[in-house]
């Protein structure tokens, strides 16, 4: 791409440098000059709810400096940027975000007409591609269900469902055992709640199946209660039941809602307006992704926002529970860049893409349109580099190939231990498949319902790096998305420790080693750096 705004003549550029109205930040970045000795205290209240946005040097907690920043800040003009969140929806009620929602002030709502032309009628907080769908199938799923091509596509997505459909049945079987073997003890101890201790004094039961577990659930229940391991034992449940009911049953055909061809790029007449989707609960994933760019700062509710006091949630639904579709995926991109979106965040994914050129396609689009996408890198805590690995999607290089776009940033996630445990156990890493880390566990965010929840994963580190990459845009609204990429990845703070790969403490490797810049986001030396280059 041409960035002709940034080849100026030293002249001109001092010129123009020199008219700014906003005074130089003069402060340093911050830099790790000495050997950082791990927290070794419990997080208070206060700092887990609010961890990243803490500070590595001052709190010892690998935050990404967010509060820093604000003060370099303080004073200055800023301007409202419009983030795209494509998701599972957005409950856009919730009283920590409906103030910072994006109006499409074009459209006049429930008059049934696409006042603005845009292609999409009533579409006044975003769109809703999934239309009435909660639950689908699997890629692989679906790719098996066309039937054996010959196709090595086929085999492998072939290998995946009877490897995944044999896990969800033996563990949905555990679940079961486990509730039953909890049955009898309650029956057994004649009373419906219990303790370690109360295990420890049965003695022998007699009973196969307290005894397979007794021992478990006294190491277990020394630490949480009953209710609490049986909250993550329903949780269990729930999810083995959903993945045979939905995600891997070869009867179920989500599509049949919505009524369109998802092999046909051009037939674009379905979903709806209705961004929070059939039911508010599903919306969960994107409400606290949203929360975490935008749920306001400082206002005694909940947590606080990245970016909340300068930009708008577009809410844009399409990944749905299972595996998005590519078409959903290329046109949710082009939506939100066509709309307004100067930051799109996409905390999804998959390994099986049968329209893959599509989603390709719709992220050179944006770059060319200048809008800066921000991606989960997922959450199998592999090396997305491996020799042999298969491709995660979406990505901005075709099999391993260069880069087509210079606007997409792939985000690991960061455990708030700085030891061996500083990426989450379940984060993906890659020495050129992941750009640059941020804080993903435990983050403190919205959820439907005017609640708030701690929840986990590369799907929380994407949004609260794109909440950085927001703040950047509207502080400098003259640098490109391509610039600021490179901010994000340049003024992260390079940590030199080993870190266990994919929560392995046999496979150390050296931070740097784990992705292509082995940074930690900072938002405090990215606007230090984003002042220097807007008056270069």
């Amino acid at each position: 791409m041409k960035f002709k705004s940034i080849y100026l003549s030293a002249a001109l550029a001092l010129f123009l440098a020199s008219c700014s109205t906003s005074k130089k930040i003069t402060a340093e970045p911050i830099a790790i000059s000495t050997s950082i000795t791990a927290k070794k205290a419990k997080l208070t209240e206060n700092e887990e709810q609010r961890w990243s946005h803490l500070d590595l040097v001052n709190d010892t907690i690998p935050g990404m400096s967010v509060d820093r920043a604000y003060k370099l800040l303080e004073g200055r003009k800023s301007t409202k940027v419009v983030v795209g969140v494509i998701d599972s929806g957005v409950d856009i009620e919730h009283p920590d975000l409906q103030g910072v929602i994006w109006n499409n002030d074009k459209e006049i709502a429930g008059n049934g007409i696409d006042d603005d032309k845009n292609g999409y009628v009533d579409d006044i907080h975003g769109w809703n591609f999934l239309g009435n769908i909660n639950h689908e199938n699997m890629e692989f799923v679906r790719i098996v269900k066309k039937g054996d091509d010959g196709s090595e596509t086929y085999k492998r997505a072939k290998a995946e469902y009877d490897k995944k459909y044999g896990e969800a049945m033996g563990g949905k079987q555990q679940m079961e055992f486990i509730l039953g073997a909890d049955k009898a003890i309650r029956e057994k101890l004649g009373k419906d709640d219990y303790t370690a201790e109360d295990l420890k004094n049965m003695g022998d039961t007699g009973n196969p199946s307290i005894e397979a577990i007794k021992g478990r659930f006294i190491q277990i229940l020394s630490q949480v209660s009953r209710a609490e391991l049986m909250d993550q034992i329903q949780g269990g449940v729930d999810h083995y039941n959903g993945s045979l009911e939905y995600h891997l049953n070869m009867d179920y055909n989500g599509r049949e809602i919505t009524g369109d061809n998802p092999d046909d790029f051009n037939d674009r007449g379905y979903g709806d307006g209705n961004v929070i989707g059939p039911d508010k609960e599903g919306a969960k994933h994107g409400t606290h992704v949203s929360g975490i760019i935008a749920q306001v700062r400082n206002n005694d509710l909940g947590g606080d926002g990245v970016a909340s006091n300068n930009v708008e949630i577009m809410a844009v639904r399409a990944v749905p529970d299972g595996d998005e579709y590519d078409k959903d995926v290329a046109l949710a991109i082009r939506y939100a860049v066509d709309n307004g979106a100067k930051v799109i965040n996409g905390s999804f994914g998959k390994y099986f893409s049968t329209h893959s050129e599509w989603v390709y396609d719709a992220i050179k689009y944006a770059a060319e349109k200048d809008v800066l996408i921000v991606c989960a890198a997922g959450n199998e805590g592999t090396d997305l580099n491996q020799p042999g690995g298969v491709e995660r999607y979406p990505n901005d290089n075709r099999n391993g190939g260069p880069e087509i776009s210079d606007t997409f940033l792939t985000i690991g996630a960061l455990n708030y231990s700085y030891d061996k445990d500083l990426i989450a156990n379940f984060s993906n890493y890659g020495k050129t498949d992941v750009d640059v880390f941020s804080p993903g566990v435990r983050i403190y965010a919205t959820t439907p319902n005017n609640q708030y929840e701690y929840l986990q994963g590369t799907s929380m580190a994407s949004p609260n790096a794109a909440g950085v990459a927001a703040l950047i845009r509207s502080y400098y609204p003259k640098l490109k998305a391509a610039q600021v990429k490179q901010i994000m990845m340049q003024s992260g703070l390079p940590i030199d420790i080993e870190v266990a790969a994919g929560g392995n403490p046999d496979d150390m490797r050296a931070f740097s080693e784990v992705s292509m810049t082995g940074r930690i986001v900072n938002a405090y030396n990215a606007i230090i750096l984003a002042d220097k280059m807007s008056r270069m």
